[in-house]
């Protein structure tokens, strides 16, 4: 039996997650793009803040603390489904993303001096990036009618009937 995830409110948590089978997913630029979009997307709807984001090859790591009424696990949830969601269709695959569920741990106090804070300025410049092979798909947050609620997709038939090569 899996131990039970400590949440609180107000704190910050230190965020591990792997990729699926140790993927190097993150050499690859267009996959950072991918998951600058996505953040920036998620943190328009649930507000938190986020320090010292490290993309290692088949790790994320990060800082992250929620907003007063946001949970982590909300955000969590958005962050691995929206990004698998985007990516296999931009890479014409199927199947799971990332490995086992996250880890986390609740903080006492600051992040250490070394996690400096996201600029969200650079990600939204990286976020606007033209990404080969995104514009064969749309994708739209249909409904966020309460928190847990899933992401809904959306295709059009005319690129619903082709599979769309990996960029690059």
């Amino acid at each position: 039996m899996r131990k039970q995830r400590q949440l609180a409110e107000n704190v910050w948590y230190e965020v591990r997650t792997e990729v699926n089978i140790e993927e190097p997913l993150f050499r690859l630029p267009w996959t950072k793009v991918l998951l600058h979009r996505v953040l920036r997307e998620i943190r328009k709807r649930y507000p938190f803040e986020m320090r010292g984001l490290r993309l290692e090859e088949a790790w994320l790591t990060f800082y992250v603390k929620p907003d007063d009424g946001f949970k982590l696990p909300l955000i969590m949830q958005l962050l691995k489904q929206t990004f698998s969601l985007r990516f296999n269709i931009i890479a014409g695959r199927t199947g799971h993303v990332w490995g086992e569920r996250y880890e986390s741990e609740i903080l006492d106090g600051e992040p250490p001096e070394w996690a400096e804070a996201v600029d969200w300025a650079a990600i939204n410049k990286s976020a606007n990036t033209p990404v080969a092979g995104a514009m064969a798909y749309t994708l739209t947050w249909d409904s966020l009618r309460s928190p847990g609620m899933t992401i809904t997709t959306r295709f059009s038939a005319k690129n619903a009937s082709k599979p769309v090569s990996p960029p690059g």
